[in-house]
């Protein structure tokens, strides 16, 4: 079924609901209200026929007869033997009770006796003897213990609601197709800017334009979010197929990294294995026996052994963070950090001036030792690229939800070009790689992606002549947010 047919369908299922449901409670209402009516015309009629029945007189039947006319009335003694009995009458009908020995069963709701009919009036529908409608009852017991019971015939009543099942079933069929055909006027007028969608997405199969657009994007309609929601995919689609050529671009460039990161791998430790080799050669060709030459060829082979050692420890850390494993988390104040780190840096090489100021207290959640290895590489990159007598400022502070680490020096700095570079694994200032010019190269490189997963962000600024100045971002502990946001 086409989505015309089913929403027209939907409309009409809809409507015949909505219609059904207001004739059953129009239906309802009446009955309801009529029934009210008969109840109240009982009630009324009541009191007159007891006066009556007060009264007495010789022909009882003919007083009652004349107070109420057309109503059932039967009076019964307290046993429930009928006294007297007056059938109920239509115009054009026959009594609508004939049979007097069934009257008793008819008017009597509670036993037959009448010892169980309570003091109040009751009201009862029961079918009358001739089968022609239904008669509505009011009984109540007299002072004297008799039981007077008043009916009225429903016919009328029943034939009026027959009447209305007929008018609502024929104003329901005739409301019924109107709203058909409103409805297939609707749908096909709503239909229209779906109808442009499709022909846009067949010209786009057809011929591949992505550059296209589909008309009648409009957020306040649903064919109008389809619109948008198409032309959100195409956007899509045209920067997937523009970021694929940039992913090959990447790749290409990245293959270029990669040889170029396993030549720098295989350099650094061929250097060292070649010192070990050259050693173990020395040791070999006798130095075993000679106890300076033996000295001489162990500590060149630890020497070199712990570059490696260390090397391969900077490698595993970089793979580690690289593999998203996460560090060990606990509040750490970056002043005793930067304090300890300060210390150790002034005991290897106090010709390099470190000067520290606090604005803040900065208390961060991250691995300490992690954070200590941070302040440590940077202090080291000062010193080996800078000369001595080169100083170092530290300064600490809280930026909104952030504690920020500024070291500044004010040695050569850097071209535009190496600061570019300068978080890259194996960049080193000195193309020669020579060892009295800095290590493997990996130490920005670490600084870099333990300050990422510490969840923070590092800048560089620097110029030819005007020294380095290093910024470190780091989100503040849960309880320094909160004091610092009160600051």
């Amino acid at each position: 079924m086409s989505l015309r047919a089913r929403l027209i369908a939907a409309s009409c299922l809809v409507a015949l609901v909505a219609l059904v449901s207001a004739g059953v409670a129009t239906y309802a209402l009446f009955s309801s209200s009529q029934l009210r009516q008969i109840d109240d015309s009982l009630q009324r009629s009541h009191e007159p026929i007891e006066q009556a029945v007060d009264q007495g007189g010789a022909d009882l039947q003919r007083s009652i007869e004349q107070v109420a006319p057309g109503l059932f009335v039967a009076l019964l003694d307290p046993s429930g033997d009928v006294q007297l009995a007056i059938p109920a009458r239509e115009p054009g009908h026959k009594p609508v009770i004939a049979d007097m020995t069934e009257m008793t069963e008819l008017t009597l709701p509670a036993d037959v006796s009448g010892r169980d009919l309570p003091d109040v009036p009751t009201f009862s529908t029961q079918r009358s003897t001739d089968g022609i409608a239904d008669i509505r009852l009011r009984t109540s017991r007299l002072a004297d213990g008799s039981i007077l019971v008043v009916g009225l015939s429903l016919h009328e009543s029943q034939e009026s609601r027959r009447h209305l099942i007929i008018i609502e079933a024929i104003v329901a069929a005739a409301a019924l197709l109107v709203a058909g055909l409103i409805a297939w006027a609707l749908v096909n007028i709503g239909l229209r800017p779906l109808r442009r969608v499709e022909q846009t997405a067949l010209l786009i199969a057809a011929g591949g334009d992505l550059d296209q657009e589909v008309p009648g994007a409009d957020d306040s309609t649903e064919v109008g979010r389809l619109a948008g929601a198409l032309n959100t995919m195409l956007d899509r689609i045209r920067q997937a197929f523009t970021k694929r050529d940039e992913t090959e671009q990447a790749l290409r460039s990245s293959e270029e990294q990669m040889r170029r990161f396993v030549a720098d791998v295989s350099h650094e430790l061929r250097t060292p294995l070649a010192a070990v080799t050259a050693y173990t050669e020395l040791f070999e060709r006798g130095a075993r026996d000679r106890p300076e030459d033996l000295e001489r060829a162990l500590r060149g082979i630890a020497l070199e052994s712990e570059r490696m050692r260390e090397l391969v420890e900077e490698l595993l850390l970089l793979a580690h963070l690289d593999e998203g494993r996460p560090l060990m988390r606990a509040h750490v104040d970056l002043n005793e950090v930067v304090v300890d780190a300060m210390t150790a840096a002034r005991a290897v090489s106090p010709e390099w001036p470190i000067n520290l100021r606090v604005r803040d207290v900065v208390i961060v959640d991250g691995d300490s030792s992690r954070l200590r290895q941070v302040v440590d590489n940077l202090l080291a990159n000062v010193r080996t690229h800078t000369p001595a007598g080169t100083s170092t400022s530290i300064e600490l502070q809280i930026d909104d939800a952030d504690g920020v680490m500024t070291i500044s020096d004010n040695g050569p700095g850097m071209s535009a070009e190496q600061a570019e570079h300068v978080f890259e694994r194996f960049f080193r200032v000195d193309p020669s790689r020579s060892r009295s010019s800095g290590g493997a190269g990996l130490g920005m490189a670490i600084v870099h992606a333990l300050v990422t997963a510490h969840g923070g962000t590092i800048r560089l600024h620097t110029a030819p002549g005007k020294g380095v100045t290093i910024v470190i971002r780091l989100p503040l502990a849960p309880l320094q947010t909160a004091v610092g946001a009160v600051r």
